[in-house]
């Protein structure tokens, strides 16, 4: 059994139910809501350790909900569902901030191995470097996965410490967008979400994202971590 907790979100409440006892079947601990403002409604007095949300739903849509969890500090994984697949869609997912996206209809069985991974990328790292990686004035400890600063903890989203994460792996080494990819589980989304990522995290860690010192494009390459002071 996993004590993890699943905040579900989706105005099909048939789709709800079968969620709801096939995540629970699987050990989880499962929430459910029906439009956005009843799942800020729960998480105002609950913290899920992951959210699955429907992109089209009355009132306020699962982008502008990621887009606003995100601005106010969450960092929990949030994978979206939606029945519009096409790539661009699924980038636009990204941008706002999710770290998944799932088009309907979908196989549980994949919906949960997504879960899985992305509650894997956002638990800390037991098994990361000991040292703690300098990037400026930030710190980011790998053996715990958490980025500080002089001000206190950054929030980093899942999908910004999975790929953080990744490059500490290797440090200094150009690693190509595709191999960034298989490490995220994002090939089927293709290396275009790679470079949303890599846009994301630089907000996060550069003094100016337009010029970055730590996270460096390799042209025809791929990217590098290069820490420093």
């Amino acid at each position: 059994m996993t004590s993890e907790h699943i905040l579900v979100v989706d105005d099909d409440r048939r789709l709800l139910r079968l969620l709801q006892r096939y995540l629970m079947e699987q050990g989880y601990r499962v929430t459910t809501a029906e439009d956005a403002a009843q799942a800020r409604k729960v998480m105002a007095v609950m913290a899920p350790d992951a959210l699955v949300l429907d992109i089209t739903m009355p009132g306020e849509s699962g982008l502008d909900l990621t887009r606003g969890l995100r601005e106010a500090g969450f960092s929990l994984p949030i994978l979206l569902l939606t029945a519009r697949g096409e790539p661009a869609d699924r980038i636009a997912g990204l941008e706002t901030g999710a770290d998944d996206y799932l088009g309907k209809p979908f196989e549980p069985r994949e919906l949960l191995l997504r879960l899985r991974a992305h509650l894997r990328h956002h638990a800390p790292l037991v098994n990361a470097a000991p040292r703690a990686l300098r990037l400026g004035k930030l710190e980011f400890d790998a053996a715990r996965g958490l980025l500080n600063g002089p001000d206190g903890a950054i929030h980093l989203t899942g999908g910004e410490a999975a790929l953080l994460s990744v490059l500490t792996q290797r440090p200094g080494d150009v690693m190509s967008r595709e191999a960034i990819a298989r490490a995220l589980d994002l090939d089927e989304i293709g290396e275009r979400a790679v470079d949303v990522q890599v846009t994301r995290l630089r907000r996060r860690i550069e003094p100016d994202p337009r010029e970055p010192r730590f996270l460096q494009t390799v042209r025809g390459k791929g990217y590098v971590l290069k820490p420093g002071h």
